[in-house]
């Protein structure tokens, strides 16, 4: 797995250069990535959810579009139409933007529920439908998007189905003081993306995605998150637990993250760091838990401290093979 790892880093180097101080978060990107996953940005304006995607995009050398969400937005200036030709007497189709490899869906809950419905085929079925018809999407393809906190004016809370369809939820927080100065002195007066260098494209990206699924996992790494995914379920605190698909992003991250790491299996502890990026976002809890002022974070924190651990360390994982 030297391969995902050298990648890996030459991105997060190239990132580095606009994204100041941010390695771990642009790490966890390229986890979603790598796994043909969607991610969440989701946090304050001006905190750099657009620069990071842009920034990133360019360092994979993939295609690219931007979609600013608007209330206005129609799912048609997403997935595209069918237009009548005058010339050909007949119907052309366009596509819309999202016929790409990285698709940003910018301040996503800026849009009407039904805009933000269009996403959910192309996100789950890599694929959208233009009048009947349906039209493959480019291979990788993933949707990026930004959002601004619900408690901000116009904006739309995101239907649970639809989150549920991101593997990460994740925010990039104000920067250290130290990396401000920095950002400050790189970024000030101008953003260089000209300065990051592709570092991969495309077909190479498909390919490794491929590659990573050899990662070996064990019996008793899939209990561990088995056990995890069910202690929400018995959790008094939701009223809507994680799903099978918060058990299968967790089991695809941990691949991911093991490669990264240039081991060839998963172990407990990729599970632990991943998990509350890849859950809290699908947990909703109870009414008397919103009233209390609990969270869908303190949920899966009790749940990695009294879910049991298996195995010993990295040894015992490896003797299990």
């Amino acid at each position: 797995m030297q391969q995902v790892k050298e990648i890996t880093d030459s991105v997060v180097r190239e990132t580095s250069k606009i994204i100041i101080g941010k390695e771990e978060q642009i790490r966890l990107v390229m986890t979603a990535i790598l796994c043909g996953g969607h991610v969440l940005l989701d946090d304050l304006p001006g905190a750099g959810k657009t620069t990071l995607v842009k920034a990133v995009s360019r360092a994979l050398g993939c295609a690219f579009s931007r979609v600013q969400f608007t209330p206005d937005l129609l799912p048609s200036d997403i997935v595209g139409m069918n237009v009548f030709n005058q010339k050909t007497n007949d119907f052309t189709i366009m596509h819309g933007p999202i016929m790409t490899n990285i698709f940003l869906a910018d301040e996503i809950n800026r849009a009407i529920p039904r805009t933000q419905a269009a996403l959910l085929e192309a996100m789950e079925e890599r694929q959208v439908t233009i009048d009947g018809v349906t039209y493959p999407l480019p291979a990788p393809f993933i949707v990026m998007a930004t959002q601004n906190p619900v408690e901000m004016e116009s904006t739309f809370h995101l239907p649970i189905a639809q989150i549920d369809r991101f593997m990460v939820r994740m925010s990039l927080g104000y920067p250290a003081h130290g990396d401000e100065i920095e950002m400050l002195k790189t970024v000030g007066d101008e953003i260089p993306f000209d300065s990051i260098v592709p570092v991969v494209n495309d077909e190479e990206l498909t390919r490794i995605q491929h590659q990573i699924r050899s990662v070996y996992i064990s019996e008793a790494v899939l209990e561990y998150i088995v056990n995890l995914i069910e202690f929400t379920r018995k959790s008094k605190m939701l009223m809507l637990p994680a799903g099978p698909r918060g058990s299968r992003a967790l089991y695809r991250a941990g691949k991911v993250r093991a490669a990264m790491k240039d081991r060839d299996y998963v172990t407990p502890d990729d599970i632990k760091i991943l998990a509350p990026y890849i859950l809290c976002h699908r947990l909703a809890l109870s009414s008397e838990a919103r009233l209390n002022g609990r969270s869908a974070s303190e949920v899966v924190s009790q749940a990695l401290i009294e879910v049991e651990a298996p195995g010993n360390g990295e040894e015992a994982l490896r003797a299990a093979r």
